[in-house]
């Protein structure tokens, strides 16, 4: 009896005991749900404590959402946001910020979309997302304080020169675009331009041997001045800064580990000096034969020329060009100073009278780059159409010859430095050398698996090194043409077999 009793009422308490056990599990997950959420809570009541910088947070806010349309060029609804004056001023609205109080503050309504038009508006990006949108509010309601240097200073200068370049990986995880090489005056060792470094390697063992750490995170072109221990290095970060450095490499050592300098702080002892600041990349250098001047050409359209006899005092700026200035040399002499650009043009400036000589627009495609003949009397000028130009430096710019063999765009031109040798590389991923006047092509050097931006002939003419897109750094025979060695120029990266 009992136990048959106990058998008919086992599922009803087995039932009781699961609801109870149920009733607590999910009373202790309420509880902890409540005491997440009251985490959380007390968490945004001691963030909303913390006090808004104006140029750590908000400024950068608006330099990536609103300087667009709200600059001192454009002032969209007559608002300037690039200074903290103009941002306090207010535009066609009104005061953008009234301290103390958001919802008076049309910054905040209309970038929280409590009012129209919403800001910024869809083909802009939309709405800022709700913690960024909190961040303007919070600053706001703590007095819309100012933490800059001047109230009139231009944001983007200053919010540019208190950025911090990274540290460059010791190893990298992938090839870095080679844009620019060098080989050191002595030619014992080739200079390659990195991720936010320059990177000193053995050109017959493919060693590291040196790394320098730079502000720019990449290298589009270098020389040397004439001391033979200064390095010019142009280069940038794309959209954001762009630079001219000079760094010192007398100290280049033999060492059985790859030595690290610091060329971001003159302090550090291989930085010399910057010449250059601008908002965007520095694309092409050059120097004249004499070393005296040098000529520096990027994304603002403008070319700057340098007095090197005099400190690097600047001579002058030329804006003549429609679009990014990609190539500059000097003529033999150095009175001239030739340029390439994407607006489809070469052109020649008369430094001396400080003009324009002549303008060659028979590409009908962005130019990537110009150069002179060793005797002054003809220019070579190549890019996007494939096809080298030469023609004649002076008044008329005749078309003398167009040499033909890239199936695609010709991105750099050397001279070789005693012989009537031209050399190409392109983005058909060779290497070409040519009899200039004979129009001929003495040899293709084959192998490079991506566009090949870059070129270096060692100070004997002996050797001659190309870089690719793809991190690649080949090293030649000058005379034959033959392979001498290959490599990865990207620390921690394997060359991949052949």
């Amino acid at each position: 009896m009992y136990g048959s009793f106990n058998r008919r009422r086992l599922p009803g308490r087995i039932r009781a005991l699961t609801m109870l056990v149920l009733f607590v599990g999910f009373s202790c997950i309420g509880l902890s749900y409540a005491r997440l959420a009251a985490d959380r809570a007390l968490a945004q009541d001691r963030s909303a404590d913390k006090p808004v910088s104006f140029m750590d947070h908000i400024a950068p806010l608006l330099k990536e959402n609103c300087f667009a349309c709200h600059d001192a060029k454009k002032r969209k609804g007559k608002l300037d946001l690039t200074t903290f004056e103009g941002l306090m001023k207010g535009g066609d609205r009104g005061a953008a910020v009234v301290p103390g109080k958001p919802e008076e503050s049309f910054l905040w309504t209309l970038t929280s979309g409590t009012e129209s038009p919403a800001m910024p508006p869809k083909e802009a990006g939309g709405l800022l997302p709700k913690d960024k949108v909190a961040l303007i509010e919070r600053w706001i309601r703590q007095g819309a304080k100012y933490d800059g240097q001047s109230p009139t200073e231009d944001l983007v200068t200053a919010l540019r020169r208190r950025w911090q370049p990274p540290i460059p990986p010791a190893a990298y995880r992938l090839p870095q675009a080679i844009r620019s090489l060098v080989f050191t005056p002595d030619g014992k060792k080739l200079i390659v331009g990195g991720y936010h470094e320059l990177l000193v390697w053995d050109p017959g063992t493919g060693t590291l041997e040196a790394r320098v750490r730079t502000r720019a995170e990449r290298t589009n072109a270098m020389v040397w001045l004439r001391d033979g221990k200064t390095l010019a290095v142009a280069g940038g970060r794309p959209g954001q800064e762009g630079d001219v450095r000079l760094y010192r490499f007398d100290w280049l050592r033999r060492g059985t580990a790859p030595q690290t300098w610091d060329g971001t702080r003159a302090q550090a002892g291989v930085l010399v000096r910057e010449l250059l600041e601008t908002a965007d990349e520095v694309l092409c250098l050059a120097l004249s034969a004499d070393g005296r001047r040098l000529a520096a050409g990027g994304c603002d359209r403008s070319i700057r020329v340098w007095d090197m006899d005099a400190d690097g005092k600047l001579l002058g700026t030329i804006e003549n060009h429609a679009d990014w200035v990609l190539g500059l040399a000097f003529s033999p002499d150095g009175k001239y100073l030739l340029s390439a650009s994407r607006d489809k043009t070469a052109k020649v400036w008369d430094l001396t009278a400080n003009e324009a000589l002549l303008t060659m627009p028979a590409h009908q495609a962005a130019v990537y780059t110009v150069l002179a003949r060793p005797d002054g009397k003809i220019a070579a000028s190549a890019g996007e159409d494939n096809q080298i130009r030469l023609w004649t430096l002076n008044n008329e710019g005749k078309t003398v010859r167009n040499l033909s063999g890239h199936s695609k765009a010709i991105l750099r031109l050397m001279h070789h430095p005693s012989k009537p040798w031209l050399i190409s590389a392109g983005a058909d991923k060779t290497v070409r050398i040519w009899d200039a006047e004979k129009g001929q092509t003495l040899r293709t050097l084959a192998g490079h698996r991506d566009w090949v931006f870059a070129l270096a002939i060692s100070p004997d003419a002996s050797l001659l090194a190309s870089g690719s897109y793809d991190g690649e750094v080949r090293i030649w025979h000058m005379t034959d043409g033959t392979l001498v060695r290959s490599f990865i120029a990207a620390p921690g990266v394997k060359s991949a077999a052949r």
